[in-house]
């Protein structure tokens, strides 16, 4: 009897990794057969994960080639006014649906980060993972998947306002005040505590900016 084959890796979903975990950054180009090879994937699913991350503006054209996108200072400005809205709402959901298990996990989420304080690459994958689950312990799908393709945009952003000197420590007391609120069922708080999160991270991201391009 022939064994099954095994299931075909997801492409579009190996892809999106790699953007973002830095793998391919801003203004990188992403050739098909390089990608098969990389990922063990046939080029089919290849072209079509490409095609699907083109249409969604996180891949732009370079002539005939495809590169990362990168998001200009308007764009980057847009793209965060969004998110501080529907993270605020999920955090105030959070605080209105969350069952005791999910406020745990955000509670040792907070206090396992700590030890990662001198790794802003592992404190930024955390912190996705941070707001993950805020996204959903919030319990409405549709904010999640809106919240899923900001997150998605937010990969074309080649630093991480957590590099910042003082950023990661500061960023940590901030999910602890959000956490606060959402286990004190105080949806006002917590709408108000995660919104200010984003807004601090905004502008630690803006001075880096500034800095990088007045060099």
């Amino acid at each position: 009897m022939a064994q099954p084959k095994p299931p075909q890796k997801d492409a579009y979903a190996l892809i999106l990794e790699a953007i973002d975990s830095g793998t391919y950054r801003p203004g990188d180009r992403l050739v098909e057969s390089e990608l098969a090879d990389r990922f063990g994937v046939s080029r089919t699913p290849i072209r079509e994960a490409l095609q699907r991350l083109e249409t969604q503006s996180l891949l732009a054209r370079d002539g005939r080639s495809l590169i990362v996108a990168s998001l200009d200072h308007n764009q980057m400005a847009e793209l965060y006014a969004v998110r501080t809205e529907l993270e605020g709402l999920a955090a105030r959901l959070a605080a209105r649906h969350a069952t005791e298990e999910e406020v745990r996990v955000l509670h040792d989420m907070v206090e396992d980060d700590r030890a990662l304080m001198d790794d802003p690459a592992e404190l930024a994958r955390a912190n996705r993972r941070f707001h993950k689950m805020i996204h959903l312990a919030s319990h409405n799908r549709f904010l999640v998947q809106q919240l899923d393709l900001v997150h998605r945009s937010m990969a074309l952003m080649a630093t991480t306002s957590l590099a910042a000197e003082g950023r990661g420590e500061n960023a940590l007391a901030e999910h602890q005040a959000i956490v606060d609120a959402i286990a004190a069922r105080n949806e006002d708080a917590a709408y108000q505590a995660l919104r200010d999160h984003i807004s601090v991270a905004f502008v630690t991201r803006l001075k880096q900016d500034t800095r990088e391009t007045l060099g």
